[in-house]
């Protein structure tokens, strides 16, 4: 295999690791004063607290295609760990008040226990496999402010990575190919190259070895056609040769 050729059946693909960095919109007891006023309550409610429908699809996904997923269900509001360190988002206006040892004390509770798990399966499985795909599960508001989003499904990915551009393209036809036949864009609503969980970790992994995509998928579908939607990205990633390796032992991980 060379450039960015990538077979469908290539056997080195079939181990699958799934995250979910915003799988809910919990604030921790010890965390509730911060939230108690009315526009905290409105934002938790929002897609801003937490990826509404992501952990449902991802829990879904993990069972069927027998694969390790980590998820988390404290809100993104108290601390996204879809971002780095230092980011300027990776606290909100409602946590941000917090001083830097109360930060940092938030940040070894509930962020750093998340991202280390999800590079420990990735380390392991690089090591027993030669080479993973990560998907971290995703979902998107179909209307931002007042732009609407127009498409179903987002792949994000690296393009400076050929076997993720690649997987990507081929992830794309076969998502298109199911009867609904949904709009899916590739780095669409967002950059897959720009800050977040799998960025992090294409530093870690060279890109023979790691495969991190990022599934978004829009909230109406999870919303109005929950099932049909899980069964559309589990076949998907079936017809890939994706999976989790046919181990009974997938594990979940909620925070």
């Amino acid at each position: 295999m060379s450039g960015d050729r990538l077979a469908v059946r290539d056997r080195l693909l079939n181990f699958l690791v799934l995250s979910c960095e915003h799988g809910g919109n919990r604030v921790p007891a010890a965390y509730a004063d911060l939230f108690a006023g009315r526009a905290a309550a409105r934002a938790l409610a929002s897609h801003r607290g937490s990826d509404l429908g992501a952990l449902a699809l991802a829990e879904s996904m993990a069972r069927r295609l027998r694969a390790p997923l980590v998820a988390s269900t404290v809100t993104r509001l108290l601390v996204d760990l879809n971002r780095s360190v230092g980011h300027r988002s990776l606290f909100s206006e409602f946590s941000r008040v917090l001083d830097r040892e109360a930060r940092q004390r938030l940040l070894e509770r509930h962020y750093l226990p998340h991202r280390e798990r999800v590079t420990e399966i990735v380390r392991s499985s690089i090591a027993r496999n030669g080479r993973v795909v990560h998907v971290a599960v995703h979902s998107f508001t179909p209307r931002l402010g007042s732009k609407r989003r127009c498409a179903d499904f987002g792949l994000l990915y690296d393009p400076a990575r050929p076997l993720e551009r690649s997987l990507s393209a081929r992830w794309k036809d076969l998502l298109q190919s199911v009867d609904s036949h949904p709009r899916v864009r590739r780095n669409y609503p967002y950059r897959g190259a720009a800050d977040g969980l799998t960025t992090h970790l294409r530093m870690c992994f060279s890109g023979g070895a790691y495969l991190g995509l990022e599934l978004e998928v829009n909230e109406e579908l999870l919303r109005n056609a929950a099932v049909e939607t899980a069964d559309a990205v589990v076949a998907s990633l079936t017809g890939l040769g994706v999976s989790g390796g046919g181990r009974s032992g997938a594990t979940m991980r909620k925070r």
